[in-house]
């Protein structure tokens, strides 16, 4: 971990050569590493990361050896600062591109039914559920402020190519919206993966992919367990999520 010039801000180190530029308002959690590893991506693919925030998945692909090109979507102006920094930092502004736009209005910005992947870690809450948080950048992103998931399917879905995947994360109680939104908007859900901290607790993540234009057919991963099978703090139960 190293401090950059900005206040508060830090450096986390990922492969390779890469780094992320993280703040307490845009950083990244386990959620979004899971989803990374669940999407899969190619070194042929191309990419799309909408909400990307600091550009955790972008960059995190990019330490892989993973993706010919990655564009990360974000609309707040200081997460853009902080993907872009980070992009310029890991030495990949060759395949990386940080775009300062909203979702919804992605058009004239980048190229529709052009992606193999789309990814999205949205936000967890409907707008009218819960109480939201005093912080505007954790209120973007926890709660549907700015984006719904009909919203977030919609532009995957003119983002993709036919059988293009958007693959995203959500919480439990929002995985029968989340399908039927998918299903409207052409993403057929193909594949799904439940995760959980271990085997007593319920699941606190769904790792969910739909395919443009895809036929009928759900296939239903193994369970993910966090911290399973007597192993210590902070590693994966095994299991691929593919």
């Amino acid at each position: 971990m190293k401090q950059t010039s900005a206040l508060h801000e830090h450096l986390e180190y990922l492969e390779n050569g890469v780094t992320v530029v993280v703040s307490p308002a845009h950083t990244f959690g386990t959620d979004a590493l899971l989803l990374a590893d669940f999407a899969a991506p190619k070194q042929s693919t191309r990419a799309c990361d909408l909400g990307t925030g600091c550009g955790i998945l972008p960059l995190y692909w990019k330490s892989r050896g993973l993706c010919s090109r990655i564009d990360g979507v974000e609309l707040q102006a200081k997460a853009v600062s902080q993907f872009a920094r980070g992009i310029l930092q890991s030495g990949v502004s060759d395949s990386v591109f940080a775009h300062h736009a909203d979702l919804r209005d992605l058009k004239g910005v980048l190229d529709f039914g052009t992606y193999d992947l789309v990814t999205m870690n949205p936000p967890y809450t409907a707008a009218n559920a819960g109480l939201q948080s005093r912080e505007p950048a954790a209120r973007l992103a926890r709660h549907e402020t700015a984006c719904t998931l009909a919203d977030a399917a919609a532009a995957a879905a003119h983002l993709l190519k036919s059988g293009g995947r958007f693959c995203l994360c959500l919480r439990p109680e929002r995985l029968c919206d989340a399908m039927d939104v998918l299903r409207r908007a052409r993403l057929e859900p193909k594949r799904l993966r439940l995760v959980s901290k271990n085997a007593q607790s319920a699941p606190w993540l769904c790792l969910l992919e739909g395919r443009r234009d895809g036929k009928a057919g759900l296939r239903i991963l193994p369970h993910l367990f966090l911290y399973g099978d007597g192993q210590a703090p902070g590693r994966y139960s095994p299991g691929q999520t593919t």
